[in-house]
């Protein structure tokens, strides 16, 4: 973990407060931390950094709790392919990441991706801003982004068919910036960064994968700048009951007050035409971008992700 990261990070469990994280250090590679701790001395809660990953989440990850479905290394594959196929020359790949890129303009400050996957988005993001910081839940994801800032290459096997697969090599253009990103395993509804830590905010196809979806915009709100900050956030709005509670949906209801479509409520959200958010937000601009998951050579997912930009 860079240590230009413990500007800005806070106690996600007692984020109200903004308690600041005391380090204890195991080992170290210059000025980054690869073993030790983040311990708020608040809460007394001790999160760890392993293999120069800082684990952010409420309670702490357990390393023997049962993985989720983003841990297993086949979908890790997919996402790979899918942030990074287009880089590769992968025909059948979008340019779905570049279209979301170009929603940011170039400021200063420091940039957040909240669900970063393999962070794609991010290098992006760091190549717009001063520096950039990638967060999601899974480990794998992380682990994977991580490599590549560092050793700015990567492989893994994709599936062609059945027990038949083909190994997939990635190299970053040499136009991108590593040294100015850092990624860690955080919650997108429990942020561990200080209000008014980002000049940018972006969250791609992340809204409807969270339980507390609006939690999530109003922790993208909280750590945004309150002058000259802007936001992305881009989604299908595939709300499921597995993952989220039909009252917490932001659309897809015909009754309530978020009822109809989200990319619509999510608007009227950052405006303030539907409480819950502090409503200073201005929309810039609405669309969708085409983005792709490849699950073999034969079977891909087509997803139209409607974006909102919006700035303050």
């Amino acid at each position: 973990m860079k240590e230009w990261l413990l500007e800005i990070l806070c106690c996600p469990k007692c984020k109200e407060e903004e308690n600041p994280l005391g380090t204890t250090v195991g080992q170290r590679d210059g000025k980054d931390i690869v073993e030790g701790s983040l311990d708020c001395k608040h809460c007394k809660t001790r999160y760890p950094i392993k293999d120069g990953i800082a684990l952010l989440t409420i309670p702490p990850r357990n390393p023997t709790a049962p993985p989720s479905k983003y841990e297993d290394q086949a979908v890790v594959a997919s996402y790979l392919w899918s942030h990074y196929g287009d880089l590769a020359g992968e025909n059948e790949a979008t340019d779905a990441y570049k279209r979301w890129a170009e929603l940011i303009s170039p400021a200063s400050g420091i940039g957040l991706d909240a669900g970063c996957a393999v962070g794609r988005n991010t290098f992006e993001m760091a190549g717009r801003m001063e520096r950039a910081v990638g967060i999601d839940t899974s480990l794998a994801f992380i682990a994977r982004a991580r490599e590549l800032m560092i050793r700015k290459s990567t492989s893994c096997l994709i599936k062609e068919e059945g027990m038949i697969s083909r190994e997939l090599k990635i190299q970053l253009p040499s136009g991108y910036n590593t040294h100015n990103v850092e990624f860690v395993v955080a919650d997108a509804q429990a942020l561990p960064f200080v209000s008014a830590a980002f000049g940018s905010v972006a969250s791609l196809n992340m809204v409807d994968k969270l339980p507390l979806p609006l939690v999530h915009l109003q922790e993208l709100d909280r750590v945004s700048s309150p002058e000259g900050a802007q936001l992305v956030i881009s989604d299908p709005f595939s709300w499921s009951e597995e993952v989220t509670a039909p009252a917490n949906w932001l659309g897809g209801t015909i009754e309530g007050r978020l009822k109809g479509r989200g990319h619509e409520n999510l608007q009227a959200l950052l405006e303030g035409r539907i409480k819950g958010l502090k409503g200073c937000w201005h929309v810039t601009a609405t669309g969708h971008v085409w983005w792709k998951i490849r699950n073999h050579a034969n079977h891909f997912e087509l997803i139209r992700s409607c974006f909102v930009k919006a700035v303050r």
